[in-house]
């Protein structure tokens, strides 16, 4: 499934990007809450924000991200070799016998990168997950959280916010799934976030591109 699969109203209504007086809107209401704002115009922007914000030799954690994958950000984190690359890490250990290892390391990275499937003008940010291993290292687990947003994202409210995760995010979300790892995906699990109280824990990039679902 792409956006043209998609009823034309749902993807009007979430695939279009956000004027310049709501993207301030939403940063503004951030920042009160907590979590810093940077501003991107273009994916390539984005990118050279989010690395300017890791210093070399982290320990780095991202989960599957269409943001991070088109900024070009995974690639970067995973091949630089700048970087302690905790998913590649993971991915090569046996399931069997190092589990308990592969959580404690995805639980409390360093930095945690990834995205979210909406911002609010009202300063929350809510992400919905199949599996909800991205959720503890962005609620608590992880040191420092760094969300890469395109602005088509940005939603008045909280509950325009959940029905873009059901209307528009998740059949996506599923079409990809099914394509990448032949299972369907599901809106199993939920994190709002409507406040930080760690300054300088959660930084979000609003990118002037629409990026991700």
């Amino acid at each position: 499934m792409g956006l043209q699969d998609l009823d034309r109203s749902v993807s009007t209504r979430f695939a279009r990007l956000a004027d310049d007086a709501r993207v301030q809107r939403a940063a503004a209401a951030l920042e009160a809450n907590g979590i810093a704002v940077l501003r991107a115009a273009d994916a390539a922007e984005g990118k050279r924000v989010v690395l300017d914000l890791i210093p070399d030799g982290s320990q780095v954690h991202h989960g599957a991200s269409e943001s991070l994958d088109t900024t070009g950000i995974t690639h970067e984190i995973e091949t630089s070799g700048r970087y302690e690359d905790i998913r590649s890490r993971t991915w090569s250990m046996d399931r069997e016998t190092q589990g308990d290892e592969i959580r404690r390391l995805g639980a409390s990275p360093d930095f945690m990168l990834g995205s979210v499937h909406a911002v609010t003008e009202t300063g929350s940010l809510i992400t919905a997950s199949m599996s909800g291993s991205q959720l503890g290292p962005y609620g608590s687990g992880a040191g420092q959280v760094i969300l890469v947003v395109g602005t088509q994202k940005i939603v008045p409210d909280l509950e325009e916010g959940l029905r873009r995760v059901q209307e528009y995010a998740f059949p996506l979300e599923d079409a990809r799934a099914q394509a990448a790892y032949g299972i369907h995906s599901g809106v199993n699990k939920i994190l709002i976030i409507n406040r930080e109280i760690t300054p300088g824990r959660i930084s979000v990039v609003l990118v002037d591109e629409a990026l991700g679902f």
